[in-house]
């Protein structure tokens, strides 16, 4: 069978005495030649690579995206006889470090200080913060109360970081009850759990239950103090309501590494919004043993037996 593989990523395919394999670059049209192939390989590749795969590869029987969340290639058209599998799992080490490192940006106030800096400014302002007896629960995530929204295999990475400084870890899923030692609750607890929250971590997928699913009212719940980061996808978040929450100082500060529209456009409010922290859709950039995973599927494709990672459609 022929497999397609794209130009964006270096991938050690583990190919049989009569498969095919060959590289293609992921931001143009498909060549006439490769019209017959069974197995197509994405990562990065571009929307408009996407749909003309589901609309030119007529035999293609299987897709595995790189990408952890598998709604672009679920946007792009492919049939329903056709089955998806994502990259679940390859994501997670790098994702939950970035997350990490946006949590401690906003809590430690890496902004003003690095702004501050900028300017050749000694910042006594986040100084006497931090000295404040009343904000002693803020500026660490020692005995800080932080929330995972959608929690998965990149949760699992997450949350024991966070409990090695001193975090309360609670997790929000479909289904209440323990995972990987930590609390969950289900999404009819999440009032009553934001009530509480020092710092909520937003790894949801997008789908349409989830579309701005932090929303002003989302916002309301939470505490004025409250640090939101969202390293999932980002149109789960209503960006307006964002904005205004932080010029109001109804939320303490925010980091974003996704947005519902990428790249994000030089006129979006959220360039400018006080106390955010943007970064380019990076946390999971690199996918980890991503040959494995193809490799794996392949074996189970050849031998008639499930594949890892398929996504209901």
């Amino acid at each position: 069978m022929k497999i397609l593989v794209p130009s964006t990523i270096a991938l050690d395919v583990q190919a049989g005495p009569d498969d095919e394999v060959v590289v293609y670059d992921a931001a143009a049209p498909f060549r006439p030649e490769d019209s017959d192939a069974e197995v197509l390989v994405v990562w990065a590749s571009s929307a408009e690579n996407l749909a003309d795969a589901a609309a030119r590869l007529r035999r293609v029987r299987w897709v595995q995206t790189l990408a952890a969340g598998p709604d672009a290639v679920l946007a792009a058209g492919f049939g329903p006889h056709v089955t998806i599998t994502s990259g679940r799992s390859l994501h997670d080490g790098p994702v939950a470090e970035h997350a990490l490192a946006l949590v401690l940006a906003c809590v430690r106030r890496l902004d003003a200080l690095g702004a501050a800096q900028r300017e050749h400014r000694w910042d006594l302002a986040v100084n006497r913060g931090q000295s404040d007896p009343a904000t002693a629960a803020l500026y660490t995530l020692d005995g800080a109360r932080v929330t995972i929204w959608g929690f998965g295999s990149i949760a699992a990475r997450l949350a024991p970081l966070l409990a090695a400084l001193g975090a309360h870890v609670t997790g929000v899923a479909g289904t209440r009850g323990e995972r990987h030692g930590f609390p969950v609750v289900s999404d009819d607890d999440l009032p009553d759990v934001l009530a509480t929250t020092d710092v909520l971590i937003s790894l949801l997928p997008a789908l349409a239950t989830t579309r701005h699913a932090f929303d002003a009212a989302r916002i309301g719940q939470l505490p004025d103090h409250a640090v939101f980061v969202n390293v999932g996808r980002g149109a789960t978040v209503d960006e307006d309501a964002l904005v205004a929450a932080l010029r109001d100082g109804r939320l303490g500060a925010a980091a974003l590494d996704v947005t519902e529209t990428e790249p994000l456009p030089a006129t979006s409010p959220l360039w400018d919004a006080p106390r955010l922290l943007l970064t380019p859709h990076v946390a999971g950039n690199r996918p980890q043993r991503a040959s494995e995973l193809v490799n794996a599927n392949l074996d189970a494709l050849r031998a008639g037996r499930p594949l890892r990672n398929v996504v209901p459609r």
